[in-house]
C-alpha cells in the first residue's frame, strides 16, 4: 500500500518551493514504462506550465487536489483561453479531467498547492507532451507575464467559466491578452 499522508505531502511541498522551477514531481509508478502514471505535482506560485496537450499517442490527463488551489484551463488551437476551473476544496471543486488533443495548463494560486495526477502510460519523454507554439516557452523572458494574465483576477475566485458562447459566457477572450476573461454576474 502507497500512502499519501500530510508528512509526504509537506515534504514535497518544501522541495518545490526550493526549486529553481517551484514544482515538484512524486511518482509512484514504478518507472515509465508503466501503463499508469500516477504521481503528485507541488506546485508553488509563479511557476509557469506552458500550454500543451498530450497526442501521439493521445492521452487524457486528470489532477485532483490535495491540498492549496490551483487553476486549470484549457485553449483552442489558436490559444484562446476556453474554459477554466478552481481548484478548491473549500468550493467543493476536487479535481478534473482533461481529455486527450485539449491544450491545457495548470497554475497555482496558493503555496502548498499539491495535486494527484493521473495519466496513460508509457511515459516517454520525448513525445510526452505537444508544446503549444503560441504560448511562451518555460524559462522565456515573458513566460511570467503570460502567466500572470492567465491567473489575473483568480486570487480569490472559486469559479468555473467558459469563454464558450454556447455556454452563455459574456466577454472576449483574446490569445494576445490572457488577461481578457469573460465574467459571469
Amino acid at each position: 500500500m502507497i500512502l499519501i499522508d500530510r508528512k509526504l505531502v509537506s515534504n514535497l511541498s518544501a522541495r518545490a518551493r526550493a526549486s529553481a522551477r517551484l514544482r515538484q514531481n512524486h511518482n509512484f509508478h514504478p518507472d515509465y514504462a508503466d501503463p499508469t502514471n500516477r504521481m503528485l505535482n507541488a506546485l508553488e506560485p509563479g511557476t509557469y506550465v506552458r500550454p500543451h496537450k498530450h497526442e501521439t499517442p493521445d492521452k487524457w490527463e486528470a489532477f485532483v487536489l490535495l491540498t492549496g488551489r490551483a487553476l486549470v484551463v484549457t485553449f483552442d488551437d489558436a490559444g484562446n483561453p476556453g474554459e477554466r476551473a478552481v481548484l478548491d476544496a473549500g468550493t467543493g471543486v476536487f479535481g478534473v479531467e482533461i481529455p486527450a488533443r485539449v491544450w491545457h495548463s495548470v497554475a497555482t494560486l496558493q503555496p502548498g498547492t499539491v495535486l494527484y495526477e493521473i495519466k496513460p502510460g508509457p511515459y516517454a519523454p520525448l513525445d510526452d507532451k505537444d508544446f503549444a507554439p503560441w504560448a511562451p516557452a518555460e524559462g522565456a523572458p515573458e513566460a511570467a507575464g503570460y502567466l500572470a494574465g492567465l491567473t489575473a483576477g483568480y486570487a480569490g475566485a472559486n469559479r468555473r467559466e467558459t469563454s464558450s458562447p454556447k455556454s452563455g459566457s459574456r466577454g472576449e477572450t483574446s490569445r494576445s491578452d490572457p488577461k481578457k476573461r469573460p465574467v459571469r454576474t
